[in-house]
């Protein structure tokens, strides 16, 4: 009998030991923070400075993990299949969440249905740019330059199904212009090949074409936001340029996987939405050029597939894919 009564004691003890391990308010452990791209990049400086933003908010340690490949689909499908437990999340931009669904067939995971969105983070707009010594001076002298080039005038991007070729076809949608479109592997070569006249256009992000405009390498045309960005104040918008209709750019946002407990994804878009107020933190993101947003995570859905809707009809209308 007294065997017994230990040995229910015993259960007892530990059943106790592993309910108050998952009472244990969350996070208990240190979170892993997946970058679906390469470290040092635009993305990958953004992300660390919300892990730091996050941990500081829950006061836990946030590990960046970056697990890049196949435009960010690797890192993308990682988190999609992640335990839901809030100790895995995903910060990702525009490309693999809301265009890559439409380049790459066979998408191992749902963008709308693998993920619980937390908040949207940022937005950042591209600036049409040439290089210094070419003889376009304005969206306009582009358009004409294009009818005089009979289809020889070439636009370079960050690589196939990226922000900067999707704002090129939207270009050529909107004003029925005839360019070629040349792929690069990332930022920097398409920059190259732009100074170094391969290429004769580029839409690039505002904060590493400004240091170069800055500096009278090259020229600013338009910006493709609603509004002037105020490292460029003096660089028309498009539709301040004469072409309506079209808006381009990337944005960042946070998520984890589908299923994840909504105290913990309400929690996680408080800490975030808290830290985006901090002095310092808008001071990052406005030397950057990025428009900071913040907001709920329905915000961040319906955001989401307005802009799924919108990279659809741009991706189908001009073939676009992920080779």
């Amino acid at each position: 009998m007294n065997k017994f009564k230990t040995y229910i004691a015993l259960v007892a003890f530990i059943a106790l030991g592993i309910g108050a391990t998952y009472a244990q308010p969350y996070p208990n452990r240190p979170i892993k923070l997946i970058v679906p791209y390469a470290p040092g990049g635009g993305t990958d400086i953004t992300a660390r400075l919300i892990a730091k933003l996050i941990s500081t908010g829950l006061n836990q340690s946030v590990l960046v993990e970056n697990k890049a490949g196949a435009g960010g689909t690797i890192g993308q499908d990682f988190v999609s299949k992640a335990l839901p437990d809030g100790y895995t999340l995903l910060f990702s931009a525009a490309g693999p969440l809301t265009i890559s669904p439409f380049t790459y067939p066979n998408l191992p995971y749902d963008p709308v249905k693998g993920f619980e969105p937390v908040i949207l983070i940022s937005s950042q707009p591209l600036v049409l740019v040439v290089n210094a010594d070419s003889k376009i001076y304005s969206v306009a002298d582009l358009l004409r330059a294009g009818v005089d080039a009979k289809g020889r005038i070439n636009y370079g991007s960050f690589g196939n199904g990226s922000a900067a070729h999707l704002a090129g076809e939207s270009f050529k949608m909107a004003t029925k212009m005839d360019m070629t479109h040349i792929p690069f592997k990332g930022t920097n070569p398409a920059l190259t090949a732009l100074l170094g006249g391969e290429i004769d256009v580029l839409f690039d992000t505002v904060s590493t074409s400004t240091p170069l405009i800055k500096s009278g390498k090259l020229r600013a045309l338009a910006v493709s936001s609603k509004n002037r960005s105020a490292l460029l104040p003096d660089v028309p918008t498009l539709a301040q340029a004469g072409l309506s209709g079209v808006e381009a750019g990337t944005w960042y946002g946070l998520l984890a996987p589908a299923g994840t407990n909504q105290k913990i994804v309400q929690k996680l878009n408080q800490v975030v939405n808290n830290g985006l107020t901090n002095k310092e933190i808008i001071e990052v993101f406005s030397t950057e050029g990025s428009v900071i947003l913040g907001g709920t995570p329905g915000q961040f859905k319906n955001f989401m597939t307005v802009e799924l809707k919108k990279n659809e009809v741009i991706v189908k209308t001009a073939a676009i894919t992920s080779n």
